[in-house]
């Protein structure tokens, strides 16, 4: 089946859509990892550094209590709990996608009913126990190829025995040495190994009660393979997303990435694993796990922005209670129309509405219907600097709700959910803004119906905030 039947991956209460690539953010919580093992040991400092990465755009934050570089020392599951539970419950609280980084079923259960949405096992869910726990919960599973767990019939020699024990079979004679006459091995008897692992174990997962839109294959770079095998693996990824479920590109870092590009320390191989990531958006793969998320989102978007035509809708709601209240409306919509790859399809009309969140006067309110081709961070970004523009003033007194020219609030993205201290979309209060409701009704038909079917709870009008009073006219923006 082809990957595009599956455009969304299901994890847990997510629906993360695959129309563009999604970031996994690597949240090592160890003192021994290969590229960043101590960095955030303690959970206060894996908290925060997990935060951080939602802003800089990671999708998903991937949160590991031990380490699995060659060599490393396993730890036990509750020494491994000890390290993770709470960071995956803040991030939880905290409204992200958390994948936790574990081969034991135990922690993972735990870990799923603190929220966690993805169980990322190195063992490709080789151990029952493991599969037993993921199927009993609607998470998202990454399985792992790791060659340990898989059979390498490709390097298994040839035993001749003969039918008759009394004869005796001759010894082989020695074969003359033979240069290598290629730079890397045959790509059939690797690609047949790992497709059939992954293969064999996603249909173990499916068997289980496991369904096909909630499993994610990953190849494992790293694991057990020579670096000729990886990067015969990476020019193979096409052959991998044939196979019908979400692909993931893990090569972050890893040694193969710097003896392709003669960069000895894993630190500084992030533009090398930048250039492995593009190629691999080509050949389909469209979940990466990384360390440097800033970066790596920056290329993507860069990327995707000339690769890609990809309009999305949105609604930007607009408020202002200082001044001439139109006016500021009409020109936020003037300047959000000049935002590079986004235009303004449709403004609503401007309303009188009571005070809300401690705002002391009313408040002129609107709602623009955008389309946009920018990351949602990134365009949150420009709608900061047009209220920059029209001289904002922010007080750390009234939290943002004080008095104000313009405020945009980003409030909706198709194909989009994200959580951060940033930006949180669907807006975490879209559902009780009744400024935000009624300006919808002249840009759709229902827009309840609308938002609710996205996932937005809608409360009934008696319920919520900051109601409509009068009706102020069209806004003259163009």
């Amino acid at each position: 089946m082809l990957r595009s039947d599956y455009s969304t991956w299901r994890c847990g209460r997510h629906e993360l859509s695959l129309s563009r690539p999604r970031i996994m953010g690597i949240l090592n919580v160890t003192p021994d990892s290969f590229s960043d093992g101590g960095e955030n040991l303690d959970a206060q400092a894996a908290i925060t550094r997990g935060l951080q990465m939602l802003d800089e755009g990671a999708d998903i934050i991937d949160v590991g209590g031990e380490s699995t570089r060659p060599g490393a020392t396993p730890v036990s599951v509750d020494e491994e709990g000890e390290r993770v539970i709470p960071v995956v419950r803040a991030l939880v609280d905290a409204g992200a996608i958390v994948s936790v980084d574990t081969r034991h079923a135990q922690l993972a259960s735990v870990c799923l009913r603190l929220g966690a949405s993805i169980i990322n096992d190195v063992s490709g869910f080789t151990d029952p126990d493991m599969a037993a726990a993921v199927a009993k919960s609607n998470c998202g599973c990454v399985i792992m190829c790791d060659s340990e767990f898989r059979g390498n019939e490709s390097r298994k020699s040839v035993v001749l025995e003969s039918s008759n024990p009394r004869r005796r079979v001759p010894e082989p004679r020695q074969a003359p040495q033979v240069r290598r006459r290629f730079t890397l091995p045959e790509e059939a008897p690797v690609m047949r190994s790992i497709m059939g692992f992954l293969g064999d174990q996603a249909r173990t997962l499916q068997r289980s009660g496991v369904s096909h839109d909630r499993i994610c294959i990953d190849p494992g770079p790293g694991f057990n393979k020579s670096t000729d095998e990886d990067v015969v693996i990476q020019r193979a990824m096409r052959k991998l997303d044939s196979m019908g479920y979400v692909l993931m590109q893990a090569v972050s870092r890893k040694r193969f990435v710097g003896a392709a590009t003669g960069v000895a320390e894993a630190a500084d191989r992030d533009a090398a694993t930048i250039g492995m990531t593009i190629a691999a958006i080509e050949a389909g793969a469209r979940v990466f796990r990384v360390h440097d998320v800033a970066n790596v989102a920056d290329a993507i978007n860069g990327y995707w922005a000339v690769a890609r035509k990809d309009p999305r809708q949105g609604f930007v709601s607009l408020g202002s209670n200082v001044g001439d209240r139109l006016g500021y409306l009409a020109r936020a919509c003037d300047l959000i129309n000049q935002i590079p790859l986004t235009c303004v399809v449709a403004v609503s009309h401007a309303y009188e509405t009571a005070p809300a969140y401690g705002i002391a006067t009313p408040v002129a309110n609107a709602v623009a219907e955008i389309k946009t081709e920018l990351h949602p961070l990134v365009l949150m970004g420009k709608l900061l600097e047009v209220e920059d523009q029209l001289d904002r003033v922010r007080s750390a007194a009234t939290a943002g709700h004080g008095p104000r020219t313009i405020d945009c609030d980003l409030v909706w993205v198709e194909d989009e959910r994200h959580a951060g201290p940033r930006l949180t979309l669907p807006h975490p209060r879209l559902g009780e803004r009744d400024y935000v409701l009624v300006p919808m009704e002249d840009l759709m038909h229902d827009p309840v119906r609308f938002l609710s079917h996205g996932g937005v709870d809608v409360l009934p009008p008696e319920m919520r905030v900051g109601h409509v009073t009068s009706e102020l006219g069209v806004l003259d923006w163009e």
